[in-house]
């Protein structure tokens, strides 16, 4: 019999479609217990043939009615996992799709066949900066490209103590791994702890035309040169078939440890670290979980820090504005013991740290970054 170019596209589509548990692929996006991320531990149940069926029914009626061109971008974004780039597949918003008792609309229900079956509500989800449809406010046609979404991070409250490690990382003055230096404008301030100081300096030079630099660190040795970020948003990134920003994988590396080279090749797509009006968001693009900590992602009151999971296919912001300028109060103990600790966040690939990992400081970790924000 013969076939259409767009059944067949069709047909591709659905076989890309997200698994759910019980369909003999496990999804690595999809989240077992102990993160720092709410609501990250549901598995969807594989469907009952009959809702199965109408699922797939309803997805090919509604792909049947989408143009030739539009469908090759959505299986662009589906097949490449978000990893090439893939342009807005702009769609009408108002369209509800019903499954069951159950009602969506028509981006929701794509969200939940490409990227998260277990999708509830808009809510849940965040929009990318590189989106046409980003910051607009009920538009006739909006973007339905899965690719373009996120998921929003939610942190615990109150955090779980496991995820805590003490200040004590954060040398004092008298620490032999630590000195005051005189700052340029007279004042005195503390190097970082050994390793860090070199990063820091970036932020002493008076430097402007960047908003932050990222420093690439295999356990104590940092790889490669600071990389300066003028852009909006960054790519940073082991292997991505399209895009431009920070490879980590054109950096020559003399570390020969098993675990460092098994988690270089975990990285993957890596994260796209975005500038935006309310602070500095990181997307974790890649396919194993992240571990972030920043002195904005805590109670400003609290003496010790935490280590966020976060998990692939979600965003965190990682930086806030105005949390950031909060904390510079005199008193707050963060900033007394180190005062750029703030205006820096560090990211850990596959491992993470802390009292509830072996690994007891950043330091120890395989892959990870530190990013510095350019804050004058």
């Amino acid at each position: 019999m013969f076939r259409t170019k767009r059944s067949g596209l069709v047909r591709r589509l659905w076989r890309s479609r997200a698994p759910v548990e019980g369909d003999g692929e496990t999804d690595r996006g999809t989240h077992g217990s102990g993160g720092c991320c709410l609501g990250k531990t549901t598995k969807v149940a594989k469907s009952n043939a009959g809702s199965e069926a109408e699922l797939k029914a309803l997805t090919h009626s509604i792909l049947k009615k989408i143009k030739e061109k539009q469908l090759e971008v959505l299986l662009q974004a589906v097949e490449s996992k978000g990893g090439a780039r893939s342009p807005c597949l702009l769609l009408p918003s108002k369209v509800d799709a019903k499954v069951g008792q159950q009602s969506y609309s028509l981006p929701m229900l794509l969200y939940k066949v490409f990227r998260w079956p277990d999708l509830r509500h808009s809510s849940e989800l965040k929009r990318l900066s590189c989106c046409e449809s980003y910051g607009k406010i009920n538009p006739e046609l909006i973007c339905c490209n899965p690719h373009h979404m996120s998921r929003l991070c939610e942190l615990e409250s109150p955090p779980p103590p496991y995820s805590r490690y003490p200040m004590d990382y954060l040398k004092p003055p008298d620490s032999p791994d630590s000195g005051p230096s005189s700052s340029e404008t007279g004042g005195t301030t503390y190097s970082a702890p050994v390793g860090l100081s070199d990063s820091l300096a970036l932020q002493e030079s008076g430097e402007r035309a960047h908003w932050c630099v990222v420093a690439y660190w295999e356990e104590k040795t940092r790889v490669g040169r600071l990389y300066s970020v003028q852009e909006p948003s960054l790519d940073i990134f082991y292997d991505l078939p399209q895009g431009n920003g920070f490879c980590l994988g054109q950096l020559c590396s003399e570390n020969k440890s098993p675990l460092v080279q098994m988690v270089r090749a975990k990285i993957g797509y890596g994260i796209q670290l975005t500038r935006e009006p309310d602070g500095v968001w990181v997307y974790n693009r890649s396919c194993y979980p992240i571990f972030i900590k920043s002195a904005t992602l805590d109670n400003p009151d609290s003496r010790t820090l935490l280590v966020h999971k976060v998990f692939p296919g979600f965003s965190i912001k990682a930086f806030d504005y105005d949390k950031a300028g909060s904390l510079q109060r005199p008193n707050d103990h963060e900033f007394t013991q180190q005062p750029r600790t703030g205006f820096t966040v560090q990211i850990s690939f596959v491992k993470g740290w802390g009292q509830c990992y072996t690994r007891q400081f950043i330091s120890s970790c395989p892959c990870w970054l530190e990013v510095i924000f350019n804050t004058r």
